[in-house]
């Protein structure tokens, strides 16, 4: 039987992993296709909170879960940093391939070295483009028409190892990266469990390919890339607001006080057939123009107007456009900044 470690840290991880334990329960009907996860590697808990709670991640979370339901013993590992100690830890569990996605770690040639047929990664994006960190945030911010998840060979390089399976989602340029990620998180666990399968049966990994095109990398993201710059074009704010979804969020001030941006969209893309609805004005940048009860409220731009449909003052709920307006009813023509 395939002798698995995987290695993940936050929720969209945990959705995979859901899968593959579940799917790994049901190969022990299939002798031949049998493989079992045997360890977790997720980074130590951190302090939320007021308190500075230590809170697990998802995926030790959802192990935890799983463990107590199936009465099963999947050991985990949450150390800061893969040593000596740890990989003999990890080499006592015998594991035959490591699975990752979103760990949060780099490892090298000895942590390799354990497995006998070494590691695969699922990676959220057409590779070799958006290697990196951010790849689902990257290509909402670019307005891609397309994106898709990667499952390849984990090499020293990051994420240049070459593919086993690679799939392409379409995007009509809605999605926020939680979708995104979410539904990258469950069609690649899916692949992950025929690749698995496929594995024990073969004793060896499926063929693969090398990446072909010109690499792009994607940076890492900081609270204060959320801020929203009212000079850009409606249709770049759009992009940004579902990008920056669930975090770090998108905001604007008004009087010193931070506005949250939750849901919106470019007036172009929505209001096509309106006529209550410009397209576009003279007025400042970040002025907001109107309130449309049927759309949204108006916000004007570099080039574009966009409209908002969900609101949050800070330290307050969110509300939608109408609940919010009715709190605020001096709100148009602010100039947000």
């Amino acid at each position: 039987m395939l002798r698995v470690i995987y290695g993940g840290s936050p929720a969209a991880s945990a959705k995979s992993l859901e899968l593959i334990l579940k799917d790994s329960a049901m190969s022990q009907n299939v002798p031949e296709q049998a493989y079992k996860i045997v360890g977790i590697l997720t980074n130590p808990p951190a302090p939320h909170g007021r308190h500075k709670e230590l809170i697990p991640t998802e995926v030790e979370h959802y192990t935890r879960i799983w463990n107590e339901a199936r009465e099963d013993n999947i050991q985990i590992l949450t150390p800061e940093h893969i040593g000596s100690e740890q990989r003999e830890i990890i080499a006592q569990l015998k594991p035959d391939i490591f699975v990752c996605f979103a760990y949060g770690h780099i490892v090298g040639p000895k942590f390799f070295s354990l497995f006998k047929f070494g590691g695969i990664n699922l990676h959220p994006s057409l590779l070799p483009k958006y290697r990196g960190a951010t790849p689902v945030n990257a290509c909402i911010l670019n307005q891609d028409t397309e994106t898709g998840f990667s499952v390849q060979k984990m090499s020293e390089g990051i994420d240049e190892g070459d593919i086993i399976f690679q799939q392409k989602i379409g995007l009509t340029g809605t999605e926020t990266a939680e979708q995104i990620l979410n539904g990258a998180s469950i069609h690649g666990g899916i692949a992950i469990t025929n690749i698995l399968r496929q594995i024990a049966q073969t004793n060896t990994l499926p063929e693969s390919f090398k990446q072909t095109g010109l690499p792009s990398y994607c940076s890492h993201i900081r609270k204060e890339d959320g801020k929203i710059n009212w000079k850009d074009s409606a249709e770049h704010i759009d992009a940004q607001i579902r990008a920056y979804t669930p975090w770090p969020g998108t905001y604007t001030e008004v009087n010193g006080v931070q506005l949250r941006i939750l849901k919106a969209a470019a007036a172009s893309k929505v209001a096509l057939q309106d006529n209550s609805v410009p397209k576009d004005t003279a007025a400042v940048a970040g002025t907001v123009l109107d309130y449309n009860k049927h759309r949204g409220i108006l916000i004007q731009t570099g080039k574009g107007i966009l409209i908002a449909t969900e609101l949050q003052w800070q330290s307050k709920k969110a509300m939608d456009y109408k609940s919010f307006m009715n709190g605020a009813r001096n709100f148009v023509g602010t100039i947000l900044g």
